[in-house]
């Protein structure tokens, strides 16, 4: 599990979007944003793992927010063209959280460089992002225990992994499989006191860390 990165202002999750939306959103409560998420752990030809592809549709409401403004001509239709300077913020601002996305391959922590491909996508009025995360060098995995997390540690944003194929394999080895562990929530008392915290507030308390660094996504693959 990781738990090293903070707890984050609105400017610089996820989506980028400006400081105005910090004073737009309920003063309170952690989690500030949700994310219905889908990963694909991607192998080359070679049989390495190369890369992570990221779908994240956020909710309703930060959507609601994050898309204000960004109807250029004004047609009522939030195209990709128009939606790319947000996309590009996105991803840049992500690098500073790790993506929110940690692989280790027999115990040892892997690097990713930064995406080169990525979109966002309006449509039933909530944002998705696409985008493929490359790992800084490909990998053999055959016979090593690896891991991939997707979550938030600091709680700032809740990743819920999707019912159907929420971990997938691309061009995988035959006889690679995936078994599966979702993030926990809290329990009542804890979220009331979750809730408490204002969405300036960049650090989690320690001991709340404690907690939340151990809901993660996990995807274990195991190629013979």
């Amino acid at each position: 599990m990781r738990c090293s990165h903070q707890g984050i202002a609105i400017k610089t999750i996820v989506l980028g979007v400006s400081a105005w939306i910090l004073g737009a959103l309920p003063a309170a409560s952690h989690p500030h944003v949700f994310v219905e998420a889908r990963s694909e752990l991607v192998f080359d030809k070679e049989a390495r793992l190369v890369s992570i592809r990221h779908v994240w549709r956020f909710d309703p409401a930060f959507t609601a927010f994050a898309v204000q403004g960004l109807d250029a001509n004004g047609d009522g239709v939030l195209t990709h063209d128009e939606l790319q300077p947000l996309a590009k913020v996105n991803v840049e601002s992500l690098k500073e959280y790790d993506f929110f996305t940690y692989l280790s391959v027999a115990r040892k922590d892997q690097k990713f460089v930064d995406p080169s491909e990525y979109w966002l996508d309006f449509s039933d009025g909530r944002l998705t992002l696409f985008y493929t995360l490359p790992l800084a060098k490909p990998v053999a995995v055959a016979g090593k225990k690896t891991i991939l997390e997707v979550y938030d540690p600091s709680y700032f944003v809740d990743f819920s992994m999707t019912k159907q194929d929420p971990f997938v394999l691309s061009d995988a080895p035959a006889g690679c499989g995936l078994s599966t562990h979702f993030a926990g929530k809290p329990d009542p008392a804890l979220a009331a006191e979750l809730a408490q915290i204002p969405a300036d507030v960049r650090d989690l308390p320690s001991q709340f860390m404690t907690e939340t660094s151990t809901w993660s996504n996990e995807a274990i693959l195991n190629c013979p």
